[in-house]
């Protein structure tokens, strides 16, 4: 059966930049382990495949691969395919529209802009707030900055200090002293899987981040081994779980917060999150990711 797909660069405005993004857009008939073979011979950092949904109301039906595994929910999957189905649906038009997709954490909302001539944005409601899992033994800041190859001193700045956050994937966040830091960091898959936390049934993707500049509010970066990612250009999730992190060391007020994270930067793929907190009464009450996303590839799968 040939099976329609496309590749999309995601959270950039410019083609071979972000994070690359195949959506597979007839995913019926498919089983876990044809997705999961499917994701391995893609080799990018997710492949997204596409079902039909199961309320009227909703758009579609999301299933979630990394190369080594399935996820319940992700950022950059979520707003390539919601542009993705957008743009299929509608291209070379201009309209403002809002999408439900289900995916295994939940409905995720999504609004999407499409501007005739101009790249896509789409932005979704984390279907999940972030949430800081308590650790079951104190971390091994040492063994931090030996798998990051950093000094121990340069592991955290202001009052930030390492955590354990999720909001539908767990990342243990590794707070680092400045942008030169971040830069020279040398990941060890080994050591990281020595020394790293579990969580939701998992090993913890390591998220580095430190403050950015020049309207960059944080620069971060994701290692994922044990998703088959070795270094990720763009994270939502990760960027979802932050808010927590930000929110508790910055003492956000009650009202709304805007954040631009880059990352991809190191890799020469560098990508923009925008991500919006809204507090109310000391809480978290809505977060929000978004990004553009751009075309780049589209073809048949001969299966």
């Amino acid at each position: 059966m040939a099976r329609s797909y496309a590749i999309y660069d995601v959270f950039t405005g410019s083609k071979l930049a972000g994070n690359p993004l195949a959506v597979v857009f007839d995913g019926e008939g498919l089983n876990d382990d044809q997705m999961q073979k499917i994701a391995i011979e893609f080799n990018l950092s997710e492949t997204v495949f596409v079902l039909p949904a199961q309320k009227p109301a909703h758009t579609a039906s999301l299933r979630i691969f990394t190369p080594g595994k399935e996820l319940p929910f992700a950022g950059h999957p979520t707003v390539g395919t919601a542009i993705a189905l957008a743009e299929r649906n509608g291209e070379g038009t201009t309209m403002d529209m809002v999408s439900v997709l289900e995916e295994k954490a939940g409905p995720v909302r999504c609004a999407i802009k499409l501007r005739e001539g101009e790249t896509s944005f789409a932005e979704l409601d984390l279907p999940k707030k972030a949430e800081q899992h308590p650790l079951k033994a104190q971390l091994d800041k040492q063994g931090l900055a030996d798998a990051l190859s950093i000094n121990i001193k340069d592991i955290g700045f202001e009052n930030y200090v390492p955590q354990l956050w999720s909001a539908g994937v767990p990342f243990l966040i590794v707070p680092i002293k400045d942008l030169g830091v971040l830069g020279e960091i040398d990941f060890d898959p080994a050591v990281w899987e020595r020394i790293a936390p579990m969580a939701d049934g998992s090993l913890a993707s390591a998220y580095a981040v430190c403050r950015g500049q020049n309207g960059i509010s944080f620069q971060a970066r994701m290692f994922a081994n044990d998703m088959g990612i070795v270094e990720d250009p763009a994270t939502g999730s990760a960027a979802a779980a932050f808010s927590g992190m930000i929110h508790q060391f910055d003492g956000l007020v009650d009202g709304h917060h805007a954040f631009a994270i880059a990352q991809g930067i190191e890799m020469g793929r560098p990508s923009a999150i925008h991500l919006h907190v809204d507090v109310t009464g000391g809480e978290i009450s809505g977060a929000r990711i978004g990004g553009e996303a751009v075309r780049i590839a589209s073809g048949t799968l001969e299966l």
